[in-house]
This record gives structure tokens, sequence and C-alpha cells, in this order.
């Protein structure tokens, strides 16, 4: 486009011809100018009213604002190519230092909304739908299945378009899983069969579990499940969380312990009340860990025990301490050595109570025998008050049911426990 101006050229008004901008260039150059002129404005001092218009009206010039550069994004591919960049995204990102991950994915809203969703980037446009709702609602479209067919596809764009003015991204993108519900009920429910039935096989076809040992005495485990496996699993590992009490711990390092850390614990805790008994063969036998470690040891609060069938790679030790504590309900079969190497006793699993004294002990303690602990009898485990080691048996005088925190505390060489008058056990440090 070009603008007309009048030059003097040997004493002749001469008529010139100067480009003029393009009106998407203009506005962002008047964009830019205006922002310029409020860089150095102090926010504070503006009353309520004139932030809450201004909040209103800046997000609703964000939104058209990305849009325009969108609709931009979409047709620079020779911006690119003029420049010997691999694409807009990369372009962008070595002159304006942006990740180009977030780049590629603006190029891809880009050109959906320029080839596809037209009614989406109006939305955008006018204010309505921001970059995040559009790259949800997008998704949503493009999920659907072909075969639902155009006219389908056009009612579900504008619907979720119009649910944009009242949802979050959030709630769109389960709206959009739904969304042939609303536009397409008489196909809906199959539609949905078989979406089920594909993102099932898609959900076991990523199933991964990986367990790398960090050196420090943990292990990173890390993988992918299908949903209803984990929401089993979320269900299973909520029954062994304990609420933590203030009162439990003088020193307070154990107030307000942070969920995954929970979770983590209850995941330790599910897999000592797996029934090996129930589990595949290994080896020719039941599924069992065996651990050794000598008689003077096994007395020892500083001693470690050996894993017999451990995985050098995931740490082939644990501490006596850890190893009288699983003896109590665990399937670990502790393998006690004598001074040259003798075994001296192969297994405590028949020194573990037998499932009619757990129910007795269900039925007498009701929950978790900790001072102020209201964790149920069922979440709970049967701890030795005194020992095996130390000569303890297993009955039920000697027998008490901790929650699976308490246990650890009452295995905790820090603490040390009193029995109190009512049966409960107070907790405190040793001093």
């Amino acid at each position: 486009m070009n603008s007309t101006s009048m030059v003097v050229s040997g004493g002749a008004v001469v008529a010139q011809l100067m480009p003029r901008p393009h009106p998407i260039t203009a506005c962002a150059d008047r964009v830019s100018a205006v922002l310029a002129e409020v860089a150095a404005v102090p926010a504070v001092y503006m009353s309520a009213e004139d932030k809450r218009a201004a909040l209103l009206a800046l997000t609703d010039g964000e939104r058209r604002l990305a849009e325009l550069r969108l609709r931009v994004i979409a047709v620079s591919a020779d911006v690119a190519d003029a420049d010997g960049a691999r694409d807009v995204a990369a372009w962008l990102a070595s002159r304006t230092q942006a990740d180009s991950a977030g780049l590629r994915a603006d190029q891809a809203l880009a050109n959906a909304l320029d080839c596809r969703w037209a009614r989406v980037r109006s939305g955008m446009a006018a204010g309505v739908v921001s970059a995040e709702q559009a790259r949800v609602i997008v998704a949503g479209l493009e999920a659907l299945p072909a075969r639902v067919g155009p006219e389908v596809l056009a009612r579900a764009e504008e619907q979720l378009v119009a649910y944009a003015r009242e949802f979050r991204p959030s709630e769109l993108r389960r709206l959009a899983r739904h969304i042939l519900d609303v536009v397409a009920p008489e196909i809906a429910e199959a539609e949905e069969a078989k979406r089920m039935e594909d993102e099932e096989r898609h959900a076991r076809e990523k199933c991964r579990l990986s367990l790398r040992a960090l050196g420090e005495g943990s292990t990173r485990l890390s993988g992918v499940i299908p949903d209803a496996d984990a929401a089993r699993l979320r269900t299973y590992l909520e029954a062994f969380t304990s609420p933590r009490k203030a009162d439990d711990d003088v020193s307070g390092e154990e107030d307000r312990i942070p969920y995954p850390r929970k979770l983590g614990q209850a995941f330790c805790a599910l897999l000592e009340h797996l029934d090996p008994e129930r589990l595949p063969a290994h080896g020719g036998d039941a599924t069992t860990v065996m651990v050794t470690l000598s008689l003077e040891s096994l007395k020892t609060d500083l001693a470690t025990a050996g894993l017999l069938d451990g995985d050098l790679s995931c740490g082939d030790n644990l501490s006596a301490t850890q190893a009288r504590r699983l003896a109590c309900n665990a399937k670990i079969i502790p393998v006690v050595l004598g001074g040259k190497g003798e075994i001296l006793d192969l297994g405590r699993t028949r020194r573990l109570f037998t499932p009619a004294q757990r129910k007795a002990m269900r039925l007498r303690d009701k929950r978790c025998r900790a001072e102020g602990c209201s964790i149920p009898a069922t979440w709970c485990e049967a701890h030795h008050q005194q020992p095996w080691s130390q000569g303890g048996k297993t009955d039920l005088d000697d027998g008490v049911l901790l929650c699976s925190w308490h246990h650890h505390r009452a295995h905790d060489r820090r603490f040390a426990a009193d029995k109190l008058p009512n049966g409960d056990i107070r907790f405190h440090r040793r001093r």
C-alpha cells in the first residue's frame, strides 16, 4: 500500500508515492508505542475501579493480540525460507531468545486455526477465547473421529467456543471429551465406547515402569500406567495414609508431611502387606526375600543385614533395625548366622502372628494403639512389643497393633516407647 507526498523539484511540485505499512504492521507498531508510553507509569496509585477495568481490558487485548500473532505465524513460512530457517518457530526462537518447544506449539495451533477451525480463531479475535482455551478446544475437536461428519464437527466447534465464555481450560477439556452427548446424542454412546476401547488399548501399549538406584539408599520409581489401574493404586495407597498428629512428635519434624511423601510411604506399606503366597512362584518357590545377619548384629542398633536375593544395582543392604521391623509381619526370612557363618535360625515366618491372633487384636485394640492415633485396626500391623531378637513371644500379651507410620517409629532407635495404663503406646525421644 502506498501514500502520496509532494516534493519540489526544479521549482516544480512533483507527486511521489511513498510505501504505506500494512495495517497489521501498523497495528503492531502502535501497540508497541502505546505500551512504551506507560512502561514507567506505576500501577500502585491506581484506584480499585481503574485496576479492575485495566485487568479486564488487558486480558481482552491479550487474547485478541494472541490471535493476531497466530494469524501471522500461520502465513510466515516464506520468512523462515528466506532466512534459511527450518520453520517460522525456529526463526522466531533464534530472534526472540524463546524456547523453540513453546513456539512450535504456537505454530501447530496457528496452522490448525488457519486451515480448519475458523470459529475458534474468531473467538480469540473477539476476546472470548484465550490461547489456552483454544488449545484445549482444538485438541478436543481433533480427537473426534472423522466418521462423525463435518456437520457434527461444526456444531461441536460452535458449542465449545460458546462454552469458553463460562468454563476454564480444565473444565473445557472435560466438556470436549463428551461434546458428542450435546451435539450428536444419537451416536454419542457408540462413539464413546469406541473411544474408551482405543484409549485403553493405547494405555496398555504405553504402560511402563522403571527403577533406578540413586546410590543414597533410595531408588527412583517412575512409570506410566492405565487410568483404571492408577485409580485402584491411589485407593489402596490412601487406605494406608495416616493422619499425622503434632502431639505424636515432640520435635514437630513430622508435621505437615507433603502428600507425595505420604503416598510414597503408603506405597512401601502396601508392598509390606502383600501376601507372597498369592504371588507367582519365583525361582521354583513362593516369592520371598531373605536377609542374612549375625546374631550379634541382630541385637545391635548400628548394624546391617545383607539381602541374600538382592539386586546389587538397587542396593544390597538394610539396617538391622529395618530387618527387625520387617520381620514383625512381612514375609521376610532372616537367616541368622553364628560366629563361623553357620545358620543358627532360618526363618521367622512361622513366628508371625497368625490370622486368628490378628483378628483377636483387632477386636481388642480397635485402632492403632499409639497414643492419640485414630487409624482403624484394619489398616494396622501387628508389632512385637518385646522384639523377637530379645526373646519376645508371638502371643496376644506381647502383640499390639500399630499403623505403618507408628510401626516405623517403634523400630526407630531415636525413640523409646512406654506402655500406658490403658494399653496405649507413648513415644518420646531418647535423652
